[in-house]
């Protein structure tokens, strides 16, 4: 039971948009809404392209930077509070918490994008080359 619950998080974590699919057709099946399905969506799978984008660092540079992601999660948000406090004049935690985490979906998604296709060229160079 344990392989398989580890097989299951290890595919959601290879390939988030897996989970971001799954996620959004579950969502779509309860509300029937499909705005409201991709933005729950984009929420929950959030988590799975920020660890993947860490695994996929680890994978090809072979060096953990969890930190540095961590750091500049923690910039990122303070940004978008010192933003939102210079527009709104007063902080509202959960507009603020829900812009950043939104924000993070697009800076991961892309880096997962990006990271992946780079970590397929390195490999395919250095193959061929060597």
């Amino acid at each position: 039971m344990n392989s398989f619950i580890s097989s299951i998080i290890t595919i959601f974590l290879t390939v988030p948009l897996l989970g971001f699919f799954i996620i959004f057709v579950i969502n779509k099946l309860i509300t029937k809404n499909a705005r409201k399905s991709f933005h729950k969506a984009l929420d929950y799978s959030n988590i799975l392209f920020i660890l993947a984008v860490h695994f996929l660092l680890i994978t090809i540079w072979g060096k953990s930077f969890f930190w540095w992601i961590l750091l500049f999660l923690i910039i990122i948000a303070m940004v978008f509070a010192v933003i939102h406090w210079r527009i709104k004049g007063e902080i509202i935690f959960t507009r603020v918490f829900k812009g950043f985490w939104r924000f993070n979906f697009l800076i991961f998604f892309l880096a997962y994008i990006s990271l992946t296709l780079f970590g397929i060229l390195r490999s395919a160079v250095t193959f061929t080359f060597s």
